[in-house]
C-alpha cells in the first residue's frame, strides 16, 4: 500500500503547485513547462492544459497504471513576484533533497498565505506614484503629474473597497475609470491647464491591460492557442470597460460642471523621463510584491529596456527600438536568472511594463471613437501593433540567444 500513498502525495503537490504559479500570473506555456519538470523529476507521467481561467491535470503513475484527472475553475491570476520567488526556491529545496514533499506541500500553504510585503500605506503610495510618473513619461506637463498622483491615490480606495466587497469587485475597472473622468471634468475647472484624457489613463494606468496583451501575444507565438486567445479577449474586454466608464464620466462632468477652455501649459523637459522610469520601477516593485534583495535588479530592468529602446530608436525608429530594447532585457533577465538561480520573469516584467503600449492602444481606442488626439503620434495604431510584435520578437530572440536558467 505504500506507492499509492505515494502517488498521492506527489499528485496532491503538483496539483497545489500548479494553482499556486497559475494564482502568481505565470504564462501557460511557463507553468506548463514548470510542471512537466517537476512531475519528471518526481516519476510520474503528466499532461496539463492551462488557461487563465481553467486548470486541467491529468497525471499517472507508471508502476500501477493510476490515472488521476483534475479540473479545477480558476480566476485570472495576478502579478505577485516575490512569491513566485519563494516557491521557486521550496521547488529547488525538494529537488535537492532538502525537503520531503509533505514538508513542501506545508510550505506551499505558508507562502500562499503570508500577509503582503508592504502593507498598504506603501500601496497607497505606490498606486499615486505610478499614475504621476505615467503622466511624467508621456511628457505632459507638472499639472498632469499632480492630478494624475492625486487621482491615483483615489483610485486606491476603490481598489481598497473591491477586497471586501464581491459586487464592487465586479464593477471596479469602470466605475474606477467613471470617478476618475467626473473628477478630472471638476479640476479642469479651475486648472484649465490639465489635459483631461491624459490625466483620466494616468490614474487609471494601474488597470490598462498592456502587459496581459504582450503575455497574450507571446502565448500565441508559442501556440498555446487557447490561453492566448483568452487572455487577448480578457484585455480588449478590459479596455472596453475602461473606456465606456472614461467617456460615461466626461459627458456626467460636462452635464454637472461644464467645459473649461483649455490653456496650453510648458511641456516638461527631456530629463524627467528618467525621473518618471525610477519612480515607475520603485511603484512597480511595491504593486507587483517583489522582494526587497531582488528588487535592484528589477530596477536596473527598467533603466535598460527604456535607455536601449530609447537609444535604438533613433536609429530604427520607435517599433524596432523596442525590439531591441526588449531582447536587451530579454538577455539581461536571462543573465539574473543563470546568476541569482531565480525565475527570469522576476526583472523581465519589470521591464517589459516600462515598453508595452497598452497606453497607446486605449489612445487608438480613444482616437477611433471620438475622433480626438490624446497625443500627436501618427500611425498609432499601426506604431502600437508593431511594438506589440517587437516586443514578443525581442524576447524570443534572447532566448535563443541565451536561454534563461529557470522555466518559470
Amino acid at each position: 500500500m505504500q506507492q499509492p500513498d505515494n502517488f498521492y502525495q506527489k499528485r496532491r503537490f503538483i496539483i497545489k503547485l500548479g494553482k499556486a504559479l497559475h494564482k502568481l500570473g505565470s504564462t501557460a506555456y511557463r507553468l506548463e513547462d514548470n510542471l512537466l519538470s517537476i512531475a519528471k523529476f518526481l516519476d510520474i507521467r503528466a499532461s496539463f492544459i492551462i488557461t487563465p481561467t481553467a486548470l486541467t491535470f491529468i497525471l499517472s503513475d507508471d508502476e500501477d497504471d493510476q490515472q488521476y484527472n483534475h479540473l479545477v475553475r480558476v480566476s485570472p491570476g495576478d502579478i505577485d513576484l516575490g512569491s513566485l520567488a519563494r516557491i521557486d526556491e521550496l521547488v529547488d529545496e525538494l529537488i535537492n533533497g532538502q525537503r520531503t514533499l509533505a514538508e513542501a506541500i506545508e510550505r506551499l500553504a505558508e507562502v500562499k498565505n503570508k500577509p503582503a510585503p508592504y502593507g498598504t500605506f506603501l500601496s497607497f503610495l505606490a498606486f499615486g506614484a505610478s499614475s504621476g510618473a505615467f503622466a511624467m513619461l508621456m511628457h505632459t506637463s507638472w499639472h498632469d503629474v499632480f492630478w494624475s498622483a492625486i487621482l491615483g491615490w483615489v483610485i486606491f480606495g476603490f481598489v481598497l473597497w473591491a477586497e471586501k466587497s464581491r459586487r464592487m469587485t465586479d464593477l471596479l475597472e469602470p466605475l474606477a475609470a467613471l470617478s476618475a473622468s467626473l473628477l478630472a471634468s471638476a479640476i479642469s475647472i479651475f486648472d484649465p491647464s490639465i489635459n483631461i484624457p491624459m490625466v483620466i489613463l494616468s490614474s487609471i494606468i494601474v488597470f490598462i491591460p498592456g502587459l496581459s496583451l504582450t503575455v497574450g501575444l507571446s502565448e500565441l507565438a508559442a501556440r498555446h492557442l487557447m490561453s492566448g486567445t483568452a487572455r487577448i479577449m480578457d484585455s480588449i474586454m478590459m479596455l472596453f470597460k475602461l473606456y465606456f466608464g472614461a467617456v460615461l464620466g466626461m459627458a456626467l462632468g460636462n452635464l454637472m460642471w461644464g467645459s473649461a477652455v483649455f490653456v496650453p501649459p510648458e511641456t516638461m523637459p527631456v530629463w524627467t523621463s528618467w525621473v518618471a522610469v525610477t519612480t515607475l520601477s520603485a511603484s512597480l516593485v511595491v504593486l507587483f510584491k517583489v522582494r526587497l534583495k531582488d528588487a535592484p535588479w528589477g530596477m536596473i530592468a527598467g533603466y535598460i529596456a527604456f535607455g536601449v529602446s530609447i537609444w535604438a530608436s533613433t536609429y530604427l525608429g520607435v517599433a524596432l527600438g523596442a525590439f531591441v530594447g526588449a531582447f536587451a532585457l530579454g538577455l539581461y533577465s536571462n543573465m539574473f536568472s543563470r546568476i541569482m538561480n531565480l525565475p527570469s520573469s522576476i526583472v523581465r516584467i519589470l521591464g517589459l511594463v516600462v515598453l508595452v503600449p497598452g497606453s497607446k492602444v486605449y489612445i487608438g481606442l480613444n482616437s477611433a471613437i471620438s475622433g480626438q488626439n490624446m497625443l500627436n503620434v501618427p500611425d498609432l495604431g499601426s506604431q502600437t501593433f508593431l511594438i506589440f510584435m517587437s516586443l514578443v520578437a525581442g524576447i524570443i530572440f534572447s532566448n535563443a540567444v541565451l536561454p534563461h536558467g529557470k522555466t518559470l
